[in-house]
């Protein structure tokens, strides 16, 4: 069973496209893991409407920041918003910022359309 959908937004795509081989590999399986058993080891909210998606690969902590959109009764997506390397136990505010400006700006333009 698939809880939800994933789409990548720009940003999440470039970091993603910017990883080694191996690390965009692992981050596509356990994207498509935590779509299937919801696992909170692989997804996770941090605050307010922001939750990461994590993955761990060869001792780095890569994570993408993404929020739902539940609009469509049909479908459930989940829309990663941009990565980053984590070298702190928490998760930087400035990243959590940036996720919650870029999911303004999505349902900002969605409901102009």
């Amino acid at each position: 069973m698939q809880y939800f959908q994933t789409i990548f937004l720009e940003e999440a795509d470039e970091f993603i496209g910017k990883l080694d081989q191996k690390a965009a590999r692992k981050v596509f399986y356990n994207v498509d893991l935590a779509e299937q058993t919801n696992n909170p080891k692989l997804f996770k909210k941090l605050k307010g409407e922001i939750w990461e998606l994590r993955t761990k690969h060869s001792g780095t902590e890569i994570r993408l920041l993404a929020f739902w959109d539940k609009e469509d009764n049909s479908q459930t997506f989940v829309l990663a918003t941009h990565g980053f390397i984590k070298k702190t136990d928490k998760v930087p505010a400035k990243e959590i910022e940036r996720a919650e400006n870029i999911r303004k700006k999505y349902f900002e333009n969605k409901h102009k359309k």
